[in-house]
């Protein structure tokens, strides 16, 4: 039976452009219903502290109405994020090692570095029951120190995959692929996201058949743009092999 990748959406850009312009345009909590209903399989947010995109509010509200999975995403090394997903319990919390300001998640952790800390925070969530996933490079060191501090998943940082990956694709694969059988081998599961889109997404997919959920914002709003929100959700879900 074939692994099924659950399509997570990111709808941080929703919440900026309806930040952009004040009032409730484009409507946040409908959008995440819509999504949905669309076929998405899960919501994911990143709220930051300057609250840019997704307020911290926000964040409240759509735990009260989702139905699928929720996935908060976010610096744990903030205090004010820690305390949002102790108080709303997601399905699931993803870590990411960003710096306070930081434009968009640009790297993964050094696991083998921060050990300790990693181990200890990821305890606190686990113990909420909240399913965690922290972000990481493509580089079996790094799995093998994830697999070390006790957390449920990682997210395989996909940036540098779908930067390369019109100059080769099976080239810009291959860590991937590596570091994929390494977290399965370490009974690991796998997340993936950053830069996926429908022209990267089915090969990877294809490449990588254990990976649990993709989580996708950027460009499937933009296409969206184009395509419409529900054509360009069951368009990433094709790529998934789900339709």
């Amino acid at each position: 039976m074939q692994h099924r990748t659950k399509l997570s959406v990111n709808i941080n850009k929703i919440a900026t452009l309806r930040n952009s312009r004040g009032g409730n345009n484009p409507d946040v909590l409908k959008a995440a219903r819509d999504i949905e209903r669309f076929g998405a399989d899960g919501i994911t947010v990143h709220p930051r502290p300057d609250e840019r995109h997704i307020r911290y509010n926000d964040v409240r509200e759509i735990k009260k109405i989702i139905t699928t999975e929720f996935n908060i995403e976010g610096n744990c090394r903030e205090q004010k994020f820690t305390d949002l997903v102790l108080e709303t319990k997601p399905n699931q919390v993803t870590l990411v090692p960003d710096t306070t300001g930081q434009l968009t998640s640009d790297h993964g952790w050094d696991t083998i570095q921060h050990k300790d800390y990693l181990t200890y925070i990821i305890r606190v969530f686990q113990q909420a029951g909240i399913r965690v996933s922290i972000f990481v490079d493509p580089v079996i060191s790094m799995v093998e120190g994830a697999a070390a501090t006790g957390t449920n998943r990682i997210e395989l940082y996909t940036e540098a995959y779908a930067r390369n990956y019109p100059a080769g694709k099976e080239k810009a694969i291959a860590p991937y692929i590596a570091a994929a059988k390494k977290a399965r081998e370490l009974g690991l599961g796998i997340n993936a996201g950053h830069d996926l889109d429908l022209h990267n997404l089915s090969y990877f997919r294809e490449q990588v058949p254990w990976v649990d959920e993709v989580s996708i914002g950027h460009a499937l709003i933009s296409d969206a743009l184009y395509l419409g929100l529900e054509n360009t959700v069951q368009l990433y879900k094709r790529q998934l092999g789900v339709y």
